[in-house]
Order: C-alpha cells, then structure tokens, then sequence
C-alpha cells in the first residue's frame, strides 16, 4: 500500500513560475472499485499527495498552481468523492482537499508531461477502515516540516521589547474562506479590518501591532498562538465575522474563553470557526495531544482577568462608538485562539454576514472605522 507520495522528491521552494489548471482536462470519477484524480495542467510542478483519517480525505498539495476558472464542485463525477475544496494553503502553495465516501488507499500517482503541458493522475482501491487509519497521514518530510516552521509573518517586534504587543488576527484564509455571503468572504473581509485596525493601532505610543496573516493563506490555528508567543504577545484579538442559515443573530459580541464548552451557541459557533483546520486538511490527529495540554492549563491568574477587563473596555467601548452590538455582547467559549496561558486574548465576532445590517455596516469603511477606534480605546487603556 502506497502510504503517502511526494513528487520531484525534493520540495523545492521559490521561483517556481505559475501553472494554471485546464477544468476541461480534470476530473475526479468513480472507475472499477476505484477514484480517479485527473488534472490537466500547464505544466509539471512540485507536487505530494497523502490521506488523512477521521474523517477521510485526500490531500493533494503544489506549488505554483492557479486554479482561477475552476469550479471545485464540477470536477466531481460519481458517488466515492462527497466533496472538494481548492485554495491557497501557504505562500507559494496551494491545497486540493477531497472528502472521500469510505476507505480508499492510493494505489498509483504521477504527474507526467503531455502535449497540452502536463497530467496528475492519482488512483485510490478499496481498502479496509483500519487499513486507511494505518496509511493515513501528512508525509515526514524535513523540507516541507522546515517550511512549516516559518511564520507567514515577517519582522514584529522581539519578545520583550519593551512595548504593548498587539497581535491582531484575522480569521480563516486561503483556502479557507470562512463564512461567505452575497459576494463577501469572512477572510477577506476580516484581513482588511486587520489591517485598518493595526493602522490605528500603530498611531499609538508604545504600540507595536503584528498580524498572524498578511495575505489570503491559511495558517493553522495553533500556528495563529505559536505567531504571538514567539513575538511576545501582550494581547491579542481574533476578527471573526459569522454566518447562521437562520438570518436572525445580528450585532458584535466579544468571546473570552471558557473553562467549560460554554452554552449550546457558543459551541456552535466555536465548530464553525474551528472546522477550517479540518477543511483545509490539517492532520487533527496531530494537534489532538497539543490541544488537550494547552486547555488544561487554565489557571490564567493574570491573563484570565485581563483579557476579561479588555473585553469588558471594548463593548463600552463600541456602544460609545455607535456600534450595533448583539443582545448578549458578553460572551464564552472554548475557542482555540483564546487558550494560550502566557497572554490575554479575545475574539470579537464584528457581526454577522447573514443579516443585511451587519454586512451592509462591515463592508463600509466608515462601519469599520468605528469597530477600529474602539479597538484603540480599549488598548490604550490596557496598555497604559
């Protein structure tokens, strides 16, 4: 059985020129006892391929790939593929994730060139549950792993630098767009709220601000606290703007963490903003060990109230600055951005991309602006 494949054997990183994605030459299709990835490429590029558990998917990564024009969902022909997603995974690299109806291992995968640039092939046979679980995971390869380990943000203060270090974090990203309607993605959206909100920041004495995503890729969520320790966090913020099928919830709120799962909407929308890792492929078997250490340890003496009072000051601080805010603007829940003991942390959820108030107030600069000078005021109280 084929564990895991990566091609060129060697992850190179760098000028890899773009490579686009022919939708007319790509599939992904049921065969004899099998599922069949085609892709039709502009030409051969870096490229690995592994399965993941729990539940299962395949995972294809590459570099230098574009797949503007292709419509995920149209690939799919048959019943063994449930979905698909493509997005920009890191920079450089984007990620094909495929959910899959049962155990499939793969069984063959190669890229090759052909007259029309070039073809990824992968195959994957039936194979038992405990099977897949054997195969499943992401490949030890020091090179990717060494990629990894690089931040996707540059410069930031050094700990202890002697100024207020507010980490701002805007959720989701790459391929991972988070909540999206008529047109807006979450990601988007809360990356240029970030960026208004850490222009203000900066205008603050003694402030320095560093965002744990500056362009459309997706960052992990515990790569999100490893960005802010490894700066010496004093706070940091998670912009978050939901989406319910129901259309009623408007308005911002401001979540600290919970020692408990919290009330049954809490735990909801922890899942909702929580699930990207799992869209986007990440091995949750990896992370299961990482998670349970880290909210265990809840002591939080210190950061526990401050993040609280920092809560508290920010919803003063936006009803003073008109901002419509929920019924309930204080709230709990076990979110994993909020866990790290070592800093305070809050996540405001700025509204809700379902109700035509909250959107149209989110999309207009002016709307933004007032979430971004109360963010100001509660720092600087903070931080003074």
């Amino acid at each position: 059985m084929i564990r895991w494949v990566c091609a060129l054997l060697v992850l190179a990183t760098g000028a890899w020129a773009q490579a686009s994605v022919d939708p007319a030459r790509s599939a992904i299709k049921d065969g004899w006892w099998t599922l069949r990835v085609e892709l039709g490429l502009s030409k051969i590029v870096p490229y690995r391929v592994f399965t993941l558990d729990d539940p299962r998917r395949l995972v294809l990564d590459f570099e230098g790939l574009d797949w503007a024009g292709v419509t995920p969902a149209a690939l799919l022909d048959g019943d063994r593929a449930l979905a698909v997603r493509v997005g920009p995974f890191r920079p450089g690299w984007s990620r094909m994730v495929i959910d899959l109806a049962e155990p499939l291992a793969v069984a063959e995968a190669g890229m090759r060139a052909d007259p029309a640039g070039a073809e990824l092939t992968v195959v994957l046979e039936r194979t038992d549950a405990q099977g897949f679980a054997d195969a499943a995971g992401a490949p030890p390869d020091p090179g990717w792993d060494a990629m990894a380990a690089v931040d996707p943000v540059d410069g930031g203060p050094a700990p202890n630098s002697g100024d207020f270090v507010v980490v701002i974090d805007p959720g989701h990203g790459g391929i991972d767009p988070g909540a999206q309607r008529d047109g807006i993605n979450e990601a988007d959206l809360m990356l240029m709220f970030a960026q208004e909100v850490a222009a203000q920041l900066q205008a603050l004495d003694g402030v320095q601000v560093v965002l744990t995503r500056e362009a459309d890729v997706f960052v992990p969520l515990f790569t999100r606290m490893s960005i802010a320790r490894a700066v010496g966090a004093d706070l940091l913020i998670s912009l978050h703007a939901d989406a319910l099928e129901e259309d009623e919830a408007t308005g911002a709120s401001v979540y600290t963490l919970s020692s408990d799962a919290g009330d049954r909407a809490a735990a909801q929308m922890v899942e909702r903003h929580e699930r990207g890792d799992l869209l986007a492929g990440v091995d949750l078997a990896e992370q299961g060990d990482r998670v349970a250490t880290v909210l265990m340890d809840l002591a939080r003496a210190d950061t526990g109230p401050e993040g609280q009072r920092f809560a508290d000051a920010l919803v003063a601080a936006m009803a003073a600055e008109g901002v419509r805010l929920n019924s309930r603007p204080r709230r709990e829940g076990r979110f994993a951005v909020l866990s790290a003991a070592d800093f305070p942390s809050v996540l405001l959820e700025a509204g809700f991309l379902s109700s035509s108030t909250d959107r149209a107030a989110l999309a207009s600069a002016e709307g933004r602006a007032r979430f971004a000078r109360a963010i100001v005021v509660a720092v600087a109280a903070l931080a003074g």
